[in-house]
């Protein structure tokens, strides 16, 4: 699941969630739901947001069992999730 610490970023630079939706070009319902865990960001959106918090998108989202998702089989190659960076 995705998991992101908007909240707490949006709040420490003392922003509204209507502020951040203005300067990132969406809903304030939008960014509710992505602070609620409801709705996944567009790579665009997600990039757009970190910039206005100041943080990268690594920093803002990331997923809650701390395993990155698994796209091998729709690739079509083998994915080693034990691998390190």
């Amino acid at each position: 699941m995705l998991t992101t610490k908007m909240r707490e970023y949006r709040e420490s630079i003392g922003i509204t969630q209507t502020e951040l939706a203005v300067r990132c070009h969406c809903r304030r319902e939008t960014i509710g739901k992505l602070e609620a865990g409801r709705y996944n960001p567009s790579l665009r959106l997600a990039m757009d947001i970190a910039r206005e918090l100041g943080v990268t998108v690594y920093d803002l989202f990331f997923f809650s069992d701390d395993e990155p998702a698994d796209f091998s089989s729709s690739l079509g190659v083998e994915y080693d999730s034990q691998q390190k960076k």
